[in-house]
């Protein structure tokens, strides 16, 4: 079935090839899946209270793994600031997962008389998907794959993780802690490798879970498609940020740079687009800019700084093709400015534009990067509508003088999170608590939990059947 493929892995710090690893081919990922299948009725018919209980046993082994699972998610992404906490990340899902889930599993449940049969009555039956795909991005990794699985896993089903080629480190060492949790361990494994491997993953799943750009997304819901299995897709964000001429401008700007350039802007709902009230437009650039020239590389020592190397080199052209397009059409950059190799890494000092328009390719594509453009606008209503002319739909935010004027402004928002006196609350907001409006996604339409589980219904006749007799037919 085709021999294994050996991938090379950059290190995002150096440049340097230096990590390397088979691919697995079709038959293996189909192996694997046969395993985890194999596994997973026994996983399935336990009830949900001991699933939490082997969740929290896995959150304790987590902690003892903690230091190695930091180590190989910043060996991944360059020292990124979401790996620091990736950990108490995880930790933190999985209390709220399970904190959750009781209450999630009986919202799921139905039961009642039929209003056109009295004698028939109904009860649901929820059965977990038996093998959940999660085909992980290279952003983020530990982080969003995890949310991923925790919920799946508490609701009964197995999961097979394909994390992104480009950061494939960090699998080791959350393996290690799955194999403190046996339970937990044979029913959740990795594929590693390429496209071809999330493609084989997807001929073995039974749902899809994936989080990556929108044409790799449109590839995964077509063979979904042709397979009649549901998928998941977060397709990523430009995520807007409105400042009224009523906001606390310390605040805002508090909020601008965290939503901006946490892990160097690599997050999916990054602030990439700001809008502020033209009054105030001047002092907010001004205290932004002073605020972002705080902020360093972590340069030459990974352990220093808040901004670290470009994840993915390719992602560090992209921005700087966004850059130049955006100058040439009449943008300044304040300050930052384009990438430069530092040590083999790509690097980007946190960069303010101003003189912007909403055509631009900055202002529409996502930008995925330490980059925030800031444009001015007079009203309420042009802001949001300048807000709302995206293609995009994952998150928004609103910053004003009052919690009842920002919600005034956010309730016409189309996203699916919208953070009301901050920004960047997404990722406290948990999986499946929201949808994706346009190129953003598509998620389930129920949260945690339910996400994966599959609602069956049993029909209880206390009636004798009726038969079905020439003197049935002519009544009907």
């Amino acid at each position: 079935m085709g021999e294994a493929v050996r991938i090379a892995v950059r290190d995002p710090m150096t440049g340097a090839t230096e990590f390397h690893f088979d691919a697995d081919t079709p038959a293996t990922v189909a192996d694997k899946a046969a395993r985890l299948r194999a596994a997973q009725p026994t996983w399935a018919a336990t009830n949900l209270e001991h699933r939490i209980e082997v969740m929290r046993a896995w959150s304790d082994a987590v902690a003892r793994h903690a230091a190695a699972i930091i180590e190989a998610d910043s060996r991944d992404t360059g020292w990124g600031q979401i790996s620091r906490i990736a950990p108490s990340m995880i930790q933190g899902f999985i209390r709220g997962a399970t904190a959750a889930a009781p209450r999630q599993w009986a919202a799921a449940e139905r039961a009642g008389q039929s209003p056109v049969m009295p004698s028939m009555n109904y009860r649901s039956l929820l059965r977990p998907f038996p093998l959940v795909g999660i085909i992980a991005p290279w952003n983020a990794p530990t982080m969003l794959s995890m949310m991923r699985l925790i919920p799946a896993a508490l609701a009964g089903c197995a999961v097979l993780v394909k994390p992104s080629e480009v950061t494939p480190r960090h699998a080791a060492a959350l393996q290690a802690s799955f194999a403190e949790v046996p339970e937990l361990a044979a029913v959740v494994d990795y594929a590693m490798g390429d496209g071809a491997t999330g493609a084989a993953v997807v001929e073995n799943a039974d749902l899809i879970s994936f989080t990556g750009s929108v044409p790799n997304g449109r590839r995964v819901a077509e063979r979904c498609a042709r397979r009649f299995i549901p998928c998941e897709l977060e397709l990523g964000g430009k995520d807007p940020l409105i400042v009224t001429a009523t906001a606390d401008l310390d605040d805002a700007v508090s909020a601008a740079v965290r939503g901006a350039m946490t892990s160097t802007g690599q997050v999916c709902f990054s602030i990439e687009r700001i809008y502020v009230e033209r009054p105030v437009h001047d002092a907010f650039v001004e205290r932004l800019v002073a605020r972002c020239r705080l902020l360093k590389l972590n340069h030459p020592d990974r352990m220093q700084g808040q901004i670290s190397p470009f994840t993915f080199a390719r992602q560090a052209e992209i921005v700087d093709g966004h850059l130049d397009a955006a100058v040439a059409a009449g943008a300044k950059i304040v300050a930052g400015g384009k990438s430069r190799s530092l040590g083999g890494g790509l690097y980007m000092e946190p960069t303010v534009l101003t003189n912007v328009t909403n055509d631009m390719a900055i202002m529409q594509d996502e930008t995925f990067g330490p980059v925030a453009p800031v444009m001015a606008y007079d009203t309420a209503d042009e802001a949001i509508a300048l807000a709302n002319d995206t293609k995009f739909g994952l998150s928004a935010a609103v910053m004003a003088g009052t919690e009842a004027e920002a919600l005034a402004i956010a309730v016409r928002l189309n996203a699916g999170n919208i953070s009301v006196q901050d920004a960047f609350l997404t990722f406290a907001a948990g999986p499946g608590e929201a949808d994706a409006f346009g190129a953003s996604g598509v998620a389930g339409k129920r949260s945690g939990i339910q996400r994966y589980l599959r609602r069956s219904a049993l029909l209880v006749n206390s009636a004798k059947p009726v038969c079905l007799t020439q003197a049935d037919l002519s009544a009907v």
